[in-house]
């Protein structure tokens, strides 16, 4: 059995890559080259605008799909080269709480059942009694009524069916949770309950988090570190506290800037950074840096030679030539 050290973390991510062939001898390059970690009870925010690789790199680290080149270590095992049983543990360790949860959830099927179904698939309680008051307890857990159970997901609204979601996730008793989006489908004043969920079973259950989103406000909330990811590579990489009061590399910079400061006489002295052009092509990504066709730094250099991840800081990593 492998043994891990107390500070080795809980999942580790080395170089990892995720291509999809697109025909004609093009390759998107959806996840190009991707590095973190994640301690056991943390949580890491995983950012950027929509197509830069942050779901796929979720769905990667989970197995769910099979990688291009790297590796991907959760307790220190290989997670692409897991067969038999090993895989069958792993799939009960890590749970997906998807984006939508219109769609994640099967309306055929009562709640009760949807909840139960990864019980059963486990073998976890033998009778169908020990399942019904385990449905309960989790309906209980994530805010809602026990008589819940018996209803269909149609009859529930986006919020109420992303605690379905969370439920259903938790049912298993997982320690790793890719959270893959999961408050961009509801309403801003719904948003803050379910990241206030999430918070509160992390500390109760002990959960480890990887949060993806493009909403930089409720990362930092949720957040002990955050990786900023464009066109498929990560360009920052530090806690939570160190990137907001401290932002380094100019597409970070550039996010930071549109978050809203609820104090209006700051907000009305803020420079907002916009960014010209649209994202590039991860099927032709520019030479050199990603982000040198809408950087504002841009030089000679940054337009041909590709930055490297560098230390910065304690615990701070960018890949940008001016710092």
């Amino acid at each position: 059995m492998h043994e891990r050290s107390i500070e080795e973390p809980i999942l580790q991510v080395k170089n990892l890559k995720k291509y999809f062939p697109m025909g004609k001898n093009q390759i998107l390059k959806a996840v190009d080259d991707v590095s973190f970690e994640i301690q056991a009870g943390k949580t890491l925010g995983l950012v950027g605008e929509s197509g830069c690789g942050k779901t796929t790199c979720g769905r990667t680290c989970t197995g769910l799909y099979a990688k291009t080149d790297g590796e991907v270590l959760f307790k220190g095992k290989d997670v692409h080269a897991l067969r038999g049983k090993e895989r069958k543990a792993f799939t009960k360790s890590v749970q997906t709480i998807f984006q939508d949860p219109y769609a994640s959830l099967n309306p055929r099927m009562k709640v009760g059942s949807i909840i139960a179904e990864g019980l059963r698939i486990h073998h976890m309680l033998g009778s169908k009694s020990e399942r019904e008051e385990k449905v309960q307890e989790l309906l209980n857990l994530v805010g809602l009524q026990s008589e819940h159970a018996n209803r269909y997901i149609h009859e529930f609204s986006g919020g109420q069916r992303q605690r379905i979601g969370i439920a259903r996730a938790l049912a298993i008793e997982p320690e790793f949770l890719v959270c893959d989006e999961p408050i961009s489908a509801l309403d801003v004043s719904i948003q803050a309950q379910i990241v206030n969920l999430l918070k509160k079973l992390q500390m109760e259950m002990g959960l480890t988090y990887l949060f993806v989103a493009h909403d930089l406000s409720m990362v930092r909330y949720i957040s002990d570190q955050v990786a900023v990811m464009y066109l498929g590579k990560i360009v920052e990489l530090t806690s939570s506290e160190e990137l907001y009061t401290h932002p380094a590399h100019p597409y970070t910079q550039a996010l930071l800037s549109a978050v809203p400061i609820p104090d209006p006489d700051v907000e009305s002295k803020r420079a907002r950074i916009v960014l010209d052009g649209d994202v590039p092509s991860p099927i032709s990504p520019p030479q050199g840096c990603r982000f040198q066709s809408r950087c504002r730094f841009a030089s000679e250099k940054c337009r041909e030679v590709e930055p490297n991840m560098k230390k910065i800081g304690t615990g701070h990593y960018a890949a940008c030539h001016l710092l």
